[in-house]
């Protein structure tokens, strides 16, 4: 049985990254570990915060794969150590994050346990430009551009 998709429908072209960008959203790991917090700090800037307590620098890893921010914690056993309770136990963890377009990574820091990852959002500029039209003889020719008081822009129109 075939899976009916929001994105199927043939006005959106080019919106099959979306689509498998939901399902890694879905797929993701439901874990919990390691808290985090999401918090704006600035007009265009964001910050993930991991708690990552117990974890070194070179424990971590954060790579941005596919418009993914994944991070990674892995720690060792130290051999030769005797515990008598271990209450906190060496684990490994991976958490992602999907990025939408024109978010990008600006640096990463770790403070008192706390892994810090801060964001920027660039401002996508909307652009316009005429595409030409190719006749069967291979010569081509952009629509002329005229005012349209409507629309308050400019609107190609097409001369018969």
């Amino acid at each position: 049985m075939s899976r009916l998709s929001v994105f199927s429908s043939p006005l959106l072209v080019g919106f099959d990254q979306f689509e498998r960008a939901l399902d890694r959203v879905s797929k993701a790991t439901s874990d919990g570990y390691p808290p985090y917090n999401i918090e704006q700090v600035g007009e265009d800037a964001l910050r993930i915060t991991l708690a990552v307590a117990g974890f070194t620098m070179e424990e971590l890893l954060v790579q941005i794969e596919d418009n993914q921010l994944v991070i990674r914690g892995k720690q060792a056993d130290e051999p030769g150590r005797i515990y008598l309770h271990r209450g906190i136990a060496a684990r490994q963890f991976q958490r992602s994050f999907v990025l939408a377009d024109g978010i990008e990574v600006v640096g990463a820091s770790l403070d008192n346990g706390l892994l810090n990852v801060d964001l920027r959002r660039r401002a996508l500029e909307g652009t316009v430009r005429s595409i030409a039209i190719q006749t069967k003889g291979g010569t081509a020719k952009a629509a002329p551009i005229k005012s349209d008081p409507i629309r308050g822009g400019s609107a190609a129109s097409i001369k018969e």
